[in-house]
């Protein structure tokens, strides 16, 4: 029968049926449009012109961050048969790192990226090399100091992706948000993979591949990175710059959190390997630990497909609390003595780490000038890094003195430091 209209625009008269009238320019049998989903917004991030080949850039010179301690540990330690001294010779080169990435990092936002970013990975791969030669070729101790102290020039380069994105979704807080959650989960993807990566080269090929392998995977990603100009953020006036980002209000309260974040990383890590060696697990204590890596990752994701923060001091607080709630589930799960058990906390509690840190550095960016960008970062890195140098010290301690599901507080104990450094910069100034 014909199709008549009927008085309503959403009805038509079939017989003495009524109907859905199709809408014009619409096909009643046309499949549906999904929603947005999880992703859309990391595909509008990589939308951006020229966002895919420095990320790609920037990926493959990040993983070998997670790959060269591990590297020279097992090839000074394989040639020398001295953990102490390859311990030694790693501590060193980190507490060098602490003292010149700043300086790097400054000179980048001075003169630009591609012009110091280069030369500077130039001098780093040329100690990790000396390095090599230094071991393969039985020289004094104290040339595997110098060789490693070489490579504190490696800048930043997370950092740098950081700053490419500010600086092009500027106007864009949503975008800048997405940004830092993928440039979060990317730091934890690395520093999971550049360890077995390193372990595998040296243990299966030859003690220096794990060194060879990050030193060409650095420079090459660096010079990809770099040759893409057209995502540069350009070069901010020095006169429109403090002379230090550690002079301005916030900074040095969020570089304590930092710190104190730092110090959840590093004694959550050693505490678990003397939990697992302590029930005679110690090679399962890596995957154990990659698993923290994996809900980090993992969250950071799904938490750059949310919302940003309206107030970005109240989000970074509640971030907080909820990593020292979570983080009270791993000295829980150790009194039961059970390894697995401990795993699938670490899991869950690694579900905090990265909103935290993906807040922190979006307040690092609110705060800071467009042309200390790299600087502030670097040292709320540098912050970090030596939350985790303490935070080892201090749970090595404790698991060796009183036991290792006891020393399981100090995360605990750390985050919760972290809360209350929160409040405080959530205070009128």
């Amino acid at each position: 029968m014909p199709l008549h209209e009927s008085p309503s625009p959403l009805l038509a008269v079939s017989g003495d049926v009524l109907i859905a009238a199709p809408r014009p320019g619409h096909c009643p049998y046309a499949p549906r449009r999904r929603g947005p989903g999880r992703l859309s917004p990391y595909r509008r991030l990589f939308a951006t012109p020229g966002a895919r080949a420095f990320t790609a850039g920037n990926l493959l010179a990040r993983l070998p961050m997670g790959m060269f301690s591990v590297s020279a540990v097992m090839m000074i330690a394989g040639s020398r048969g001295s953990y102490a001294l390859a311990g030694a010779v790693t501590a060193v080169g980190l507490g060098v790192t602490a003292l010149v990435a700043p300086w790097t990092a400054r000179l980048v936002d001075r003169y630009g990226q591609a012009r110091v970013a280069v030369p500077a990975t130039a001098v780093a791969v040329l100690g990790s090399l000396a390095l090599l030669f230094c071991v393969r070729h039985g020289a004094p101790d104290w040339t595997l100091f110098a060789a490693y102290a070489a490579t504190a020039t490696t800048p930043n380069t997370g950092g740098m992706s950081r700053a490419r994105w500010a600086h092009l979704h500027r106007d864009d807080p949503a975008a800048r948000h997405t940004a830092n959650s993928f440039e979060q989960a990317a730091d934890e993807l690395c520093f999971m993979l550049g360890p077995v990566a390193a372990a595998f080269l040296c243990s299966a090929v030859f003690p220096e591949a794990g060194t060879l392998t990050g030193a060409v995977l650095l420079m090459t990603g660096v010079l990809v990175f770099a040759a893409q100009r057209a995502t540069e953020p350009p070069v901010v006036p020095r006169a429109r710059t403090v002379r230090s980002p550690l002079r301005l209000p916030g900074v040095p309260a969020l570089l304590a959190v930092f710190f104190a974040t730092g110090v959840v990383f590093g004694s959550m890590e050693i505490v678990t390997l003397a939990f697992a060696d302590g029930l005679g697990h110690g090679a399962a204590a890596g995957p154990v630990l990659a698993l923290q890596a994996v809900g980090s990752c993992v969250a950071g994701l799904l938490y750059g497909s949310a919302r940003p923060a309206a107030d970005p001091h109240r989000r970074l607080l509640v971030c907080v609390v909820a990593m020292t709630a979570l983080m009270s589930l791993p000295p829980l799960a150790a009194s039961t003595g059970s390894l697995v058990t401990v795993a699938g906390a670490l899991l869950l509690a690694g579900a905090a780490t990265a909103p935290t840190m993906v807040t922190g550095m979006s307040l690092v960016q609110r705060v800071l000038p467009e042309g200390q960008l790299n600087e502030g970062m670097t040292l709320a890195v540098t912050a970090i890094l030596g939350g985790i140098a303490a935070g080892s010290a201090t749970g090595g301690r404790l698991a060796e003195h009183l036991s290792p599901a006891s020393a399981y507080l100090t995360p605990v104990a750390a985050a919760g430091l972290a809360a209350v450094l929160c409040v405080a910069l959530r205070r009128p100034r």
